[in-house]
């Protein structure tokens, strides 16, 4: 349990060399656009967006991954790295998963080697979507789906609430308040997750993904994504 909680944290930590920092998922856009203004339109927009959008389509190949790294299934990890990768809504985002994705495969490899990430060019020779990563390594060191996957979108939620304090901005103390207001999404959408089939999947987030697309043509810009 111990070891466990130690990768955990390292590898979700914001100084994991996967360049998280660099993306906010299109707040940026919003909140140029007046749609993000203080802390509880970005409680409100995170919600949705952790819920019923990204967020919940990224738990959702989280533990499909781990499940099938879990059981060797070949097949089964192939179809869901395909389709995570395949599944982005816009270019950006794209970046953004994938980006994350083979970095934490490299690093990850890199400093804790493990059956499962080594196969993993055996299976898919493509771009490696970020959950999908953290799902197969997470089985591959035999950390247990629930708490991986509940530690993945606590750490996905505080660095899209990082992005909305330092666009805004916010002070740290409303960050907080705002990512101590998502518990309960965070939970709910992990909960979710794990009961759903791949066929399953989806999101109703269409200004986020509106949001996505536009900051793609942004005029100045902080953020990839």
């Amino acid at each position: 349990m111990a070891g466990a909680l130690y990768r955990l944290m390292a590898w979700l930590s914001p100084a994991y060399p996967v360049g998280a920092f660099s993306y906010s998922s299109g707040i940026e856009w919003a909140v140029e656009a007046g749609d993000i203004t203080e802390a509880e339109s970005l409680r409100r927009w995170l919600a949705v967006m952790l819920g019923e959008g990204g967020g919940f389509c990224d738990a959702v190949f989280f533990a499909h991954a781990h499940r099938a790294a879990v059981r060797g299934d070949d097949n089964a990890l192939y179809a869901v790295t395909e389709l995570a990768a395949a599944f982005a809504p816009t270019k950006e985002r794209h970046l953004e998963t994938t980006a994350q994705g083979n970095a934490f495969v490299q690093a990850t490899r890199a400093a804790w080697p493990c059956a499962a990430l080594e196969r993993l060019p055996e299976i898919w020779n493509g771009p490696v979507a970020y959950p999908v990563a953290v799902g197969i390594a997470a089985a591959g060191h035999g950390i247990a789906l629930e708490a991986a996957l509940a530690a993945y979108l606590q750490a996905v939620a505080a660095n899209l609430v990082s992005a909305g304090v330092r666009l805004i901005p916010l002070g740290q103390t409303d960050g907080q308040r705002v990512l101590a207001a998502l518990e309960s999404v965070v939970a709910a959408t992990a909960q979710r997750a794990l009961a759903a089939a791949l066929e399953e999947i989806g999101s109703a987030t269409f200004r986020a993904d509106l949001a996505s697309a536009r900051h793609e043509t942004q005029y100045t810009r902080l953020f990839r994504s």
